[in-house]
């Protein structure tokens, strides 16, 4: 995906994050072959906030059964062989996909709405960054459901499982139901000057008597911004409730 040329991912490692070139191409044969990228670090990484064109993406926490729909678009010969955003090597033969937010490894199955046609993916990468679009199909997942010649195609996305493993009855575990690493955070606000936002920090933390306040620095259109976050929310759900009490207008969950 020619877009991970020009993003900046933030707090993402360079070990992890590997610029795609569009030239010097090499050629790898239907059985090459990419090793899955399960290393906890590499899991964490990817979980983490990230910005492009100046737009901030929160990877975000899913369970199985989860739906979506969109339109769904796919990538293949000038990509392959160049690197994923986990680290892995795309094989446009591989029955992978870009998204988002969805953790790495998730399970996802992929049903055309135009055909009724169904592949199953496993996210390795990030995208696709354009407007309207949800999901970016390997080759060979495109071609599961008939979409090559088209480009694009409305989809519904559920996801079946994590960690590459498709759950069923017999192998369900909390593990493989519900994606839950890394920690809930709340932002409560933004300012382009530090000394404002930890101004805003020293104020509200200790909010309700449990949360505490940190700023993190991003970047945004090339400039320094300073968010500022509630932590010790100990679940999704938690987190969600107290959006909704309506304490700070314009509050979003994110995730450490």
């Amino acid at each position: 995906m020619s877009y991970l040329t020009k993003i900046s991912l933030i707090a993402l490692t360079a070990s992890v994050f590997s610029g795609c070139s569009v030239s010097s191409i090499p050629y790898f044969g239907s059985d090459f072959n990419t090793q899955p990228n399960t290393s906890k670090s590499s899991q964490e990484a990817t979980m983490r906030p990230y910005t492009i064109n100046g737009k901030t993406y929160y990877p975000t926490v899913v369970e199985v059964g989860d739906t979506a729909t969109g339109i769904a678009s796919w990538y293949g010969p000038n990509f392959h062989g160049k690197k994923t955003s986990n680290g892995e090597t795309y094989n446009m033969y591989a029955l992978t996909a870009a998204h988002k937010t969805l953790p790495m490894n998730t399970m996802v199955k992929v049903t055309s709405l135009k055909n009724g046609k169904t592949t199953t993916v496993r996210i390795n990468d990030r995208g696709p960054f354009v407007a309207g679009r949800i999901i970016d199909l390997s080759k060979a997942a495109a071609t599961e459901i008939s979409m090559i010649a088209d480009g694009t195609a409305p989809v519904k996305l559920e996801v079946i499982g994590f960690y590459g493993q498709i759950e069923t009855p017999a192998n369900r575990t909390a593990k493989t139901h519900t994606y839950t690493g890394g920690n809930f955070m709340v932002q409560i606000g933004a300012f382009r000057r530090l000394a404002g936002a930890n101004t805003y920090k020293a104020q509200y933390n200790n909010t309700n008597g449990i949360y505490k306040t940190t700023v993190r620095e991003y970047s945004l259109n090339g400039e320094p911004i300073y968010r500022v976050f509630l932590t010790g929310f100990r679940s999704e759900a938690e987190a969600r409730d107290f959006i909704s009490s309506g304490q700070f207008k314009g509050a979003f969950i994110a995730r450490d």
